[in-house]
């Protein structure tokens, strides 16, 4: 009787489970206080990233303060159709997109090649001069920034009007004009955030083997030859985990320097959806509706993280998970 309860299949997997079950007890006991310590973050998440998620069905609802979620009506994708049918829907498309597609291909390459000149910098001094001076604008304020951008791009007192004024041209109301919003944002936001951006890499470049530039030297391998064959290689996982990062957030922008940049001249290639969800939905009240378009705008950066994680794994075996 025993024998046969020994081999009978449930009986083996129940043990089998109970033997886990009492072997993650022990490490739990043994590790407690680590344990302790993830429970904060882990009640943060829940609170603040997953309870919120609960909102989200006013998307789907005409949400009236005075009924709750609960009990507002029921209109289905009715806030989804009247944003896709609007005419402002492909302008605000167009420009959240155009916006993260021109940075992702100008701003993300630039930290990367920033960490490179830092590395191979003869001068130990110059290069921790170099790095300082270049993530010291990541730690200034949004307001600052714009304010800064207003003074030195002043039509009337700006030094960049003056220096065009100085060799014959005419001053340029760049912070008015509507094509030259988003050239100036993201060079703007290029100053600000490559030097911490960089950071990462040369942390990577720092992990690299010595020993492997020391055989390429005896090869006969130039200063290129090193970067291209050992430095580029060696920081390619870490590339790879920060583009699907910023992929994730493609359709997010930074909506305080958008808003804080934003005026009736240059609203036409400004207006980006999270701007028009804070006119539209906190100004205006309709919370419904810019819950739909905020859920629209989550969906699209969901699925571009899953289509480019796995991807990545693919291509690299490098990925998220």
């Amino acid at each position: 009787m025993n024998t046969a309860q020994t081999k009978n299949p449930t009986i083996v997997s129940s043990r089998s489970r109970v033997i886990r079950g009492s072997r993650l007890f022990k490490q739990i006991a043994r590790r407690y206080d680590l344990y302790l310590m993830l429970l904060l973050p882990i009640v943060w998440y829940l609170i603040f990233q997953y309870g919120p998620l609960y909102g989200l069905q006013i998307a789907f609802k005409d949400f009236n303060p005075a009924k709750g979620i609960a009990g507002s009506d029921w209109v289905g994708f009715e806030h989804f159709t009247r944003f896709f049918d609007s005419y402002y829907f492909w302008r605000l498309l167009w420009n959240t997109v155009s916006i993260n597609l021109f940075s992702l291909l100008i701003a993300f390459p630039i930290p990367i090649l920033l960490a490179l000149i830092i590395q191979e910098l003869p001068s130990k001094g110059f290069s921790k001069w170099l790095q300082n001076i270049t993530y010291l604008p990541h730690f200034i304020s949004v307001v600052v920034i714009v304010g800064m951008l207003q003074l030195l791009l002043s039509p009337k007192s700006g030094p960049v009007n003056g220096l065009i004024e100085a060799f014959g041209g005419t001053p340029i109301r760049f912070l008015e004009e509507a094509s030259w919003f988003k050239p100036i944002f993201i060079s703007s936001n290029i100053w600000q955030n490559m030097g911490w951006q960089s950071i990462m890499y040369i942390a990577a470049l720092i992990g690299i083997n010595p020993q492997l530039y020391e055989a390429a030297k005896m090869d006969g391998a130039s200063r290129l030859r090193r970067i291209w064959h050992i430095s580029l290689p060696g920081i390619v996982p870490v590339i790879v985990i920060l583009l699907i990062l910023d992929i994730g957030h493609f359709m997010n922008i930074g909506f305080e320097k958008v808003l804080l940049m934003q005026n009736s001249l240059n609203i036409e290639k400004s207006d980006v959806i999270s701007t028009f969800v804070y006119t539209t939905g906190i100004l205006k009240g309709e919370y419904s509706y810019t819950a739909a378009i905020g859920l629209f705008n989550s969906v699209i950066n969901l699925v571009l993280l899953l289509v480019v994680n796995r991807f990545a794994r693919k291509l690299s075996e490098t990925s998220l998970w």
